[in-house]
Order: structure tokens, then sequence, then C-alpha cells
């Protein structure tokens, strides 16, 4: 079970967490699984917990050192549900364009929440961080949405301040992994039986499309959602950053610090704002 659940982790984000535009369901979902019912399965399926995701662990040190805070594609809020919890006494700011989730969210009132995406961010140098988690950085799929978006994260750090995100490295293919043979049971907090599966469209260069669908237990379709993934390699995120205003201050191949090898299936990169 803890396989499929970090499998989950792994590329759930995509539909449900994304920083750049809204997902686009293209089946009739009314009355069948609607947003609120999938912001709560979200929940469900990915708690921000530092038992088991090294991802909560990495992120929260350096969140508990910032004294701002912004995280891009906060979905339902629970890294900085987290951070509050811990103790944090600064500035967080959660921004989604996903209404569904940001409700979820504003169950706190003691962080700011904000409606948008990556590219909307209009604050200027009022930040510490920026955090983009579980792969969302993924979802900035062209030119123009990762330059506009960069820039508008560059101008809301400080001088110094640092943007920290993962991406899937290409060369795991992680996308292989992706089809209906792979589809696994699951209930949520209501306790309603459920089965999700995801099946690739297409591979286009660097950009991967796929669904996912979410059906009852005897596979009657509920709802089915598709969204597209850039996978950037180190060198193509490097020009990136690059010619946004940012250098790479360290860049990991999981998120237990280690070096990106040929095997590594994460970059997990600091960047800073110079």
């Amino acid at each position: 079970m803890l396989r499929i659940w970090s499998w989950w982790r792994e590329w759930s984000i995509s539909i449900w967490h994304n920083s750049v535009g809204r997902r686009r369901p293209f089946v009739d979902t009314a009355g069948m699984f609607s947003d609120a019912e999938a912001a709560a399965l979200y929940d469900v399926m990915n708690p921000w917990d530092p038992a088991r995701y090294p991802e909560v662990v990495f992120c929260t040190e350096l969140v508990m050192t910032a004294g701002a805070v912004l995280d891009l594609g906060c979905g339902t809020g629970s890294m900085l549900h987290y951070a509050r919890d811990l103790g944090h006494t600064g500035r967080l700011v959660g921004l989604d364009p996903e209404r569904s989730m940001l409700d979820r969210a504003r169950r706190r009132t003691d962080i700011e929440w904000v409606s948008g995406v990556a590219a909307d961010a209009a604050w200027d140098r009022e930040f510490d961080l920026a955090t983009m988690t579980s792969n969302a950085f993924q979802c900035l799929v062209t030119d123009d949405e990762l330059r506009a978006s960069l820039a508008a994260i560059r101008t809301s750090l400080r001088d110094g301040g640092q943007f920290v995100f993962g991406t899937r490295h290409p060369q795991a293919r992680a996308w292989e992994s992706w089809n209906p043979s792979n589809a696994f049971d699951i209930e949520d907090a209501t306790g309603r039986k459920l089965r999700m599966w995801h099946d690739v469209e297409s591979v286009v260069g660097d950009i991967v499309t796929f669904t996912e669908t979410t059906a009852e237990r005897d596979d009657t379709v509920l709802r089915v959602d598709r969204t597209s993934l850039r996978f950037l390699d180190v060198p193509a995120l490097a020009k990136f950053l690059t010619e946004a205003g940012f250098t790479i201050e360290d860049q990991y191949g999981d998120w237990h610090r280690g070096p990106i090898t040929e095997t590594s299936r994460e970059i997990i990169t600091i960047a800073r704002r110079i």
C-alpha cells in the first residue's frame, strides 16, 4: 500500500494542484464527482506528513527559517497549515487558481489566500522564500508560461530570496507507469469507494498529456480530467532560471539532498534571486 501512496503523490499534483491554469474535465461531471469532492479526496491522498514524504521535511526546514513565504500552487494549503501549526509567526501566503482547493485552504484564517496562477503573482520584493511543491512546476508547459511565471516569482522575492521547487527528471520516464494497468482502489473521507487510473494520450518532445479517471469500483466513470506536463532536464532548467535572473544555489536528485545522477528520478532546485 505504501508504494501506491507514494506513486499517487508523484503524479496527482499535476491535475489537482495546478499552479498554471485550471484542469479541464472533458466529461459532464455535474452530480457525479464535483470539484469540492475532488479537493477533499486530494487531502486524503496527499497528507502533508513528514513521516511519509521526505519532500515535507525538506520544504519545512526552508519554510520555518524564512520570515515571509509565498506558496505557488498551494492547493488545499497543507504546507502552510503545517508551518503555522509548528509555530511559524511570519507572513504566509498561498496562491492557487482552483476555487475548490482554496475553499479548503481557507479553513485557516491566519494565512493569506489568493486566487490566481503563478504568473499573476503581483508582489514586489515581499518574500524571503517562494515554493512550488509536488512537481507543480511541470504545469508550466509553454515557454511563455515559464518565462512569465519565473519573472513574477523573481519580482515577488526580496534580493537574495530563494525559490525552491521539484520536477520529475525526464530520464526516469515516469509517464511510462501512468496507464490503466496501475489502477488502484481508494476510499474518500466519507467512505465512498473509488477506483482511479490514468492514461497517457501523447508524448511530444518534453510535453506529456494524459488523463485521470475517477470511477466507482464497478468502473462506472464519474469524471475524467486531462492535463499536460513538461519534463525539463537540468540544462533546460538552468537556461530558463538564468534568463529570469536566478542563480542555482543547490540542486539535488532526491528530497534527501542526494546528488543528481544517471538514475535520479527527480530534480530538486533551490534558486536564488540575483
